[in-house]
């Protein structure tokens, strides 16, 4: 009895196993729930396997949604002068991550060699649970600059509240969504930032932007106006990776949701509980 309530308080640790949608040796696999029925499975499998082309494996799968629908614009407020960072000091290894991160989004078409940009912007490298690093940019200087997009973003708990209460979930990331993104090419120049082999500046719209979920909330919007509500992005690429299909119970969000409705996140809690005291 003890083990069934602690499987109850602990939805989102249902149990998963990986599927290769590739041929022969290429590998292309995403998680799915092991309490589907064979019928079940089944039909999953046959689905995925048919819409194998709407994930995305690595950059190079990645294209960028059409520019006559979408691209990202950076308006600047008239008063507002241009801003040059000078170059942070960094550790070694982290300066080898970073090159290497470089390095993949130049050779995916994200970046482009700055010349005499007039806004130049530093790295921030953010370490990530597999050793690798992210790669933020601080923008706060561009970001000043920027009037502010006033379209709608989602209310989480809508989104929350519709999504729980369903007997099986699947749950879908976009690949680096907005990197889908093209740059409106007049203001490319503005998304520069500096390195130790010279300055780049973003083909696609990067992340820390004032105003990029925005635009990429507009995109969905243009794209799916009709089916609003649905939770669909079928034109953007999907990271195989962050997807799960067919399981009872999953994190969104910061909160997880089943067929019983909406629960805390356990590793909320046990963060804050694990919390050490104060020192003064």
């Amino acid at each position: 009895m003890l083990e069934q309530e602690e499987k109850e308080i602990l939805p989102h640790q249902e149990l998963t196993e990986m599927i290769n949608l590739g041929n022969g040796e290429e590998k292309k696999e995403v998680k799915i729930g092991t309490s589907l029925s064979s019928d079940e499975r089944q039909k999953l499998e046959e689905l995925l396997r048919e819409y194998v082309d709407v994930f995305a494996w690595s950059y190079q799968d990645m294209p960028s949604l059409n520019t006559n629908m979408v691209v990202h614009k950076l308006p600047l407020e008239p008063d507002c002068k241009p801003i040059k960072q000078k170059l942070r000091r960094m550790k070694p290894e982290m300066l080898l991550k970073i090159k290497e991160e470089v390095k993949r989004q130049f050779d995916a078409g994200f970046l482009e060699v700055a010349k005499y940009p007039e806004w130049v912007a530093n790295i921030v490298p953010v370490p990530k649970k597999d050793g690798k690093v992210r790669m933020c940019i601080d923008y706060r200087d561009l970001n000043k600059a920027s009037p502010k997009d006033s379209f709608p973003l989602p209310h989480i708990d809508t989104l929350v509240d519709n999504t729980a209460k369903h007997a099986l979930f699947s749950f879908m990331d976009g690949f680096s969504g907005y990197n889908q993104i093209k740059m409106a090419p007049e203001d490319m120049e503005k998304t520069t930032f500096v390195t130790m082999w010279g300055t780049f500046c973003y083909k696609v719209m990067p992340f820390g932007l004032k105003n990029a979920g925005a635009t990429y909330q507009r995109a969905l919007v243009a794209l799916f106006h009709d089916m609003m509500h649905k939770e669909i992005e079928v034109y953007l690429k999907l990271n195989p990776a962050k997807c799960t299909f067919g399981v009872t119970s999953g994190k969104l969000l910061g909160f997880i949701v089943s067929e019983k409705g909406i629960e805390v996140d356990p590793d909320k809690i046990r963060a804050i509980q694990e919390l050490p005291p104060p020192k003064t």
